[in-house]
């Protein structure tokens, strides 16, 4: 099943603030719900655990992300794929863009595509996109927070 989602948060910091926090592994565990381990990969990308829930089906996801078409600090874009045993797989990427906000900061604007299945596809569109939409919205609040800091 696919899905997408875009979106775009301002943050009180410059571009390379963003930019630099954005590939800080300690900075993005934090932030990412239900992140168990973010490790930086040689390649530049990075390999996570993470334990979701989706409805009535919980699972830990084993996966890599990988940054490409660096930009700094202007963005990139990002390809993962990540498994969660019977419950599932994920696959997709997205492009981030940072740029100046009037009156100061910068503007993060997002858009992914992603891919699921497994049994977390078979609970629906509307279940799925609420989860990712709330991940999503909990991710950045944690993110704002830190950048504030």
């Amino acid at each position: 099943m696919a899905m997408t989602m875009t979106g775009e948060v301002t943050l009180p910091a410059d571009r390379q603030a963003v930019y630099d926090k954005l590939n800080d592994p300690e900075v993005l565990k934090a932030c990412i719900p239900g992140c168990q381990s973010l490790d930086k990969t040689e390649a530049g990308g990075f390999s996570a655990v993470v334990k979701l829930k989706v409805g009535p089906v919980s699972a830990t996801f084993k996966g890599s992300v990988e940054l490409l078409d660096l930009d700094p600090p202007n963005g990139y874009r990002i390809a993962g794929q990540g498994e969660g045993g019977v419950a599932g797989f994920a696959k997709g990427g997205a492009k981030v863009s940072l740029t100046d906000a009037e009156g100061g900061g910068t503007v993060l604007r997002y858009d992914v595509e992603a891919n699921v299945g497994g049994k977390i596809a078979q609970l629906g569109a509307r279940l799925i996109d609420g989860v990712a939409k709330k991940n999503a919205d909990a991710f950045f609040a944690n993110f704002v927070k830190i950048v504030s800091a």
